[in-house]
């Protein structure tokens, strides 16, 4: 049945996201793609907590990729759809210069480090101004599609089905194996010839990838990146929620999430406008004391309790039939 639902979840958001564009409307439009947006950031971020490694550079890495993108069309010429891609090598190579120092860090240091990382890249673009635009960002003078709604959809739904198709190539690859294991015991996992580092800098490349892809993508949504812009907290903690409430460790659960949270968010945002940070935060601390693997953990749960109750309860008629039996041969 789990792994049923291992599938089904996908296959069904997959199928809703595909008749979305043909049966809404412009504003109903745009709050899918930005649930698109946030789905493909609360993936990617549950590829890397697998390893046992918990960031919080989100938004750094986005907005790393959003100004990649936005520098590369007005500075080198680049065409806009291809600065795209070249966000998401740009922040995979930043991930990659950086891995060397911070992945040699665990627990809360890592956390901290990358907590750290997306106001050290707003400072750092928000002083370049001669290169970066300054505190006032840069203006994209044209978009790719023009503000079409669903071509910008149809670009928030290849980057949700990229973070999708490297997330289930991180579960059926031996990345599982090795993530997991370092996960639960990080000496023993070096003692069973696991490269530690090396996994993990797969692991932080690629999720650094993704979100800088996503960070190009929502620049052209907008047509401007600023500091305070693209590396907001929000970018971060709503992703995370994501994942935590949907469940981590899985493809499914942040899915989920995305699409339970990323709705609420569109309400709270008209609801509480200056304080819908704070329920997001006690959605996490609850999800993390209630709720630890999220609710499609909660469901496998439930389902594994189940199936253990079955077969207690079909051992003693089994035994009854045999004992019964061996009687009338007797």
């Amino acid at each position: 049945m789990t792994r049923t639902l291992r599938f089904l979840v996908p296959a069904a958001a997959g199928a809703a996201a595909i008749l979305i564009p043909f049966v809404t409307g412009p504003y109903p439009l745009a709050v899918a793609r930005s649930v698109l947006i946030y789905m493909a950031l609360a993936v990617s971020w549950d590829m890397l907590l697998r390893s046992g490694q918990i960031s919080f550079g989100i938004a750094g890495f986005f907005g790393i990729g959003a100004y990649a993108a936005a520098i590369t069309v007005l500075k080198a010429g680049v065409p806009p759809i291809f600065s795209i891609l070249l966000a998401g090598v740009f922040a995979g190579l930043v991930a990659f210069l950086l891995g060397f120092v911070i992945l040699r860090l665990r627990a809360v240091y890592f956390s901290i480090t990358t907590l750290a990382l997306a106001e050290i890249f707003r400072v750092i673009i928000q002083n370049w101004g001669d290169f970066t635009g300054g505190p006032e960002g840069l203006v994209l003078p044209g978009l790719i599609f023009k503000g079409d709604a669903k071509s910008l959809y149809w670009m928030a739904l290849a980057a949700v089905l990229l973070a999708c198709a490297l997330s289930a190539f991180f579960q059926r690859s031996r990345l599982r194996f090795a993530l997991t294991a370092i996960r639960n015991n990080e000496r023993s996992a070096r003692s069973s010839g696991i490269h530690i580092f090396t996994y993990l800098m797969i692991a932080f490349v690629a999720t650094s990838f993704i979100q800088g892809i996503v960070g190009g993508i929502q620049l052209q949504g907008y047509g401007y990146a600023s500091p305070d812009s693209v590396f907001d907290a929000y970018y971060t903690l709503l992703p995370l929620a994501m994942a935590l409430l949907g469940g981590i460790y899985s493809t499914p659960g942040p899915i989920l999430g995305a699409i339970l949270l990323g709705i609420a968010a569109e309400y709270l945002k008209l609801k509480i406008p200056y304080g819908h940070l704070v329920v997001y935060g006690i959605i996490i601390v609850l999800v993390i004391l209630l709720m630890p693997q999220g609710l499609y953990g909660l469901y496998r749960r439930r389902v594994k309790l189940r199936a253990m109750a079955g077969a207690a309860g079909s051992s003693p008629s089994r035994s009854a039939d045999d004992n019964g039996t061996g009687a009338t041969h007797a």
